[in-house]
């Protein structure tokens, strides 16, 4: 699924662990034990990070806390967020901080099963590009609460940005069947921007000669989720755009609660960082209904990124019938799973 070390690695990794807020701790706490039912071992190190943090003491992720992440092989994330704190206070205080400074500049989130109202099962991949885009941050506001005010965002993307991340998703793409890679962007309108994703998709495309491409609007890509989702093998597309298409991604795909998600530095010369896509839900935290498979799913990545590929493989399969019932019944069950496989 994604690139790995060479070679099957046992022993110990050194895991940064942010439970974070609401049902994260729940969801990874579950992820933990599945993976020590694999038998790989990790050496863990909680870190105290995410909404509840910032309100005790206003500690969202100071420089110290992020040179001591970079000490570490990997970093497992359960969810982060409270309604307390304002929007965009976490998110780019620690969500889009560690991508930018830890260089996570892949977001990789894979798709499968059978969505509603179709027939036949669907698996693909959307390659986002996780450092540059409107999360950068580019804008401004004058005259903020008048009836003149005016407020822009700009979407900043490098020649650098664009080329490492389609790259990444046509040397994905030639470890897949299909070998299929679909840009989706909005050209039409966003000229600058989709003329620079679009100029660098063709010519690396140049050097796949097996790989077969395609383009879509992000509008007509949206459609193509619902009704015709089986179309896709390897989606790559900006930071805002990836975004929104990953959530409906998860919605056509057996819901938020399954969809895992890595945040890569394929360089690896610091830790990549491994997520469920879904939020704290903060009005289900401590009730144990919390869905883990999207925390195990996450963890899956993390093995596979660490060289376990036969520990992610049997995640992955345990994952693949349903489980109902409690946050530690499902992920008791998963346990069996795994412990009947390896």
């Amino acid at each position: 699924m994604v690139l790995q070390k060479s070679g099957n690695i046992s022993g110990d990794h050194r895991v940064a662990i942010i439970g974070g807020d609401g049902i994260g701790p729940e969801v990874i706490s579950e992820a933990l034990k599945v993976v020590a039912a694999s038998g790989v071992k990790l050496e863990t190190t909680n870190f105290d990070l995410g909404g509840a943090r910032y309100l005790r003491d206003g500690e969202i992720l100071s420089d110290a806390t992020l040179n001591e992440l970079r000490g570490f092989d990997a970093i497992l994330l359960g969810a982060v967020g409270t309604p307390a704190v304002p929007p965009g206070v976490i998110e780019r205080g620690l969500l889009l901080k560690m991508r930018f400074e830890l260089d996570l500049y892949i977001n990789l989130r894979p798709f499968s099963g059978v969505g509603p109202g179709q027939t036949k099962s669907h698996d693909f991949i959307v390659i986002r590009e996780n450092t540059e885009g409107p999360y950068v941050g580019e804008g401004g506001v004058l005259r903020r609460g008048t009836p003149h005010e005016v407020a822009t965002q700009g979407s900043v993307n490098t020649a650098k940005g664009v080329e490492r991340c389609v790259r990444f998703a046509f040397e994905l793409a030639m470890s897949r069947k299909r070998k299929h890679v679909t840009l989706v962007h909005k050209t039409n309108v966003l000229t600058f921007a989709g003329d620079l994703w679009q100029r660098t998709f063709d010519r690396v495309a140049q050097e796949f000669s097996e790989v077969v491409t395609g383009y879509n609007h992000i509008d007509a890509a949206c459609i193509y989720f619902v009704q015709d989702p089986h179309r896709y093998d390897v989606i790559v597309t900006d930071n805002l755009f990836g975004d929104i298409l990953t959530d409906l991604g998860g919605a056509v795909s057996g819901g938020i609660g399954v969809a895992s998600s890595a945040n890569l530095n394929p360089a690896r010369n610091g830790p990549s960082m491994f997520e469920p896509v879904h939020g704290s839900a903060p009005d289900i935290a401590g009730k144990g209904v919390a869905n883990p498979v999207a925390a195990i799913l996450s963890a899956a990545h993390m093995l596979e990124f660490l060289g376990e590929q036969t520990a992610a493989t049997a995640l992955r399969v345990a994952c693949e019938s349903p489980v109902t019932g409690t946050t530690k019944a499902v992920g008791d069950e998963i346990v069996k799973r795994v412990r009947a496989s390896i």
